[in-house]
């Protein structure tokens, strides 16, 4: 079940620091799923994750359901929290299979009208479409594509939508497929429209060859939390012994600049809790 607003407000995770640079989680799975054949599919418990979160200096992160047969759903049950708190973002999950002919009229009023500024797309539940690709491109927002190691179709999407931001977590394999996340390394440097997220890499050596290669502009903090432990995946970027305004961008720099497009043209009026993520502003302290 998802955590209510107060649940949420109440959190360690609003304990932020004055004066730091926001630390913005890019990869974060929150409600239920109907699969029932692994934590990924099943359930992922904002009050776990926040409880992991806040102690490690995250002070902000990108929702998304969990895999699950039925998106809209699951997308629904995310908008009170993204549109309560200027802590949380939202990307709307889609299967470009079961939602076909749907996913443009789905995706435009998630974000017009529900404040989700991003996709997600998992390659689980189909490939990439032009449906998906061509509304991505005209909602100016980016997509979060796991393409499950295919970093074939990495190359293809990045050369047929330059404008849209191809976020491919893992290096492109959850799976710790070291050949993928390899080839994958090269296109991140290659391909302008090409970024990555830090989440689930274990070949520590291929995470910091990315970021030397590819600069710190291409990689977004993530952690596929609470499934993987948010303090655990950032402690890896900080191993990365980044000058800090290098870390900064990895952080959240990186991420609202994505976002921050589709911020400015659906929810343009500075006092729209929407805008305020495009510059985050430390949350007060709880009072006793």
């Amino acid at each position: 079940m998802v955590a209510s607003h107060g649940d949420a407000q109440s959190s360690p995770m609003s304990r932020g620091r004055r004066g730091r640079a926001p630390v913005i989680d890019a990869h974060v799975h929150i409600g239920t799923g109907d699969g029932l054949s692994g934590p990924w599919d099943t359930s992922g418990s904002l009050t776990t994750y926040l409880s992991r979160a806040g102690p490690a200096g995250i002070t902000g992160a990108v929702l998304m359901p969990p895999l699950t047969s039925d998106y809209p759903r699951a997308n629904r049950d995310l908008v009170p929290l993204i549109r309560s708190s200027r802590r949380f973002l939202g990307f709307a999950f889609v299967n470009p299979v079961t939602e076909s002919g749907q996913v443009r009229s789905r995706l435009t009023r998630a974000v017009a009208d529900d404040g989700f500024c991003g996709i997600k797309v998992h390659a689980h539940d189909g490939r990439m479409t032009r449906e998906v690709a061509d509304t991505a491109r005209d909602l100016g927002v980016p997509v979060l594509y796991d393409p499950r190691g295919d970093t074939a179709s990495v190359e293809m999407l990045a050369a047929s939508y330059p404008e849209v931001a191809w976020i491919i977590p893992h290096l492109s394999s959850f799976a710790d497929d070291w050949r993928a996340q390899n080839a994958f390394v090269d296109q991140l440097c290659r391909l302008p429209n090409v970024f990555t997220d830090t989440s689930g890499v274990r070949y520590f050596d291929l995470l910091q060859d990315a970021t030397r290669r590819a600069g710190p502009h291409k990689v977004l903090f993530g952690s596929d939390g609470p499934f993987l432990h948010p303090a655990v995946e950032l402690a890896k970027v900080r191993a990365l012994r980044l000058p800090p305004a290098d870390e900064a961008l990895v952080t959240g720099g990186n991420l609202l600049r994505l976002v921050g497009p589709a911020l400015r043209r659906f929810h343009p009026s500075p006092s729209h809790h929407r805008a305020s993520p495009v510059r985050p502003r430390p949350i007060p302290r709880r009072r006793s």
